[in-house]
């Protein structure tokens, strides 16, 4: 089973999403910033590389979300697995498999089309987020 991992980038309690350009039939919908794990790289890692790629972004990863279900299965070979992170360097900016982002509060998460595999994760993001803002 391939690892795809993907960010939950909080700032000032939203949440980063971005929609995506390709491939054709995910175009148009939303989903957090990642990517899949390469041989060799632990998931930490494969995250930082997507996200420099990807937003142009370095961030610092606080922790999993462990909280409903994950890590979520999204097809037959592939299993979604989300971390909580934050921006250390680098504004994010929509690159070539992006062309919007939006920082949302954990409340207007439902205010995007999702893919349906990051929409399952929604329930635990929202706790998750919710969680860090008590800390």
């Amino acid at each position: 089973m391939s690892v795809v991992v993907g960010a939950v980038i909080v700032r000032d309690g939203r949440v980063l999403a971005a929609r995506r350009t390709r491939p054709v039939d995910l175009a148009g919908q939303w989903e957090f910033p990642g990517g899949k794990v390469e041989e060799g790289e632990n998931l930490e890692e494969a995250l930082a590389r997507e996200l420099k790629e990807e937003l142009n972004s370095t961030i610092s990863v606080m922790g999993e979300v462990v909280d409903g279900g994950a890590p979520w299965r999204i097809s037959d070979k592939h299993v979604l697995r989300l971390f909580l992170a934050t921006v250390v360097t680098g504004e994010p900016t929509a690159g070539e498999d992006h062309d919007q982002l939006r920082w949302l509060l954990p409340s207007d998460l439902g205010e995007v089309a999702w893919l349906p595999s990051d929409q399952l994760a929604l329930p635990a993001v929202r706790r998750a987020v919710g969680s860090q803002a008590t800390h």
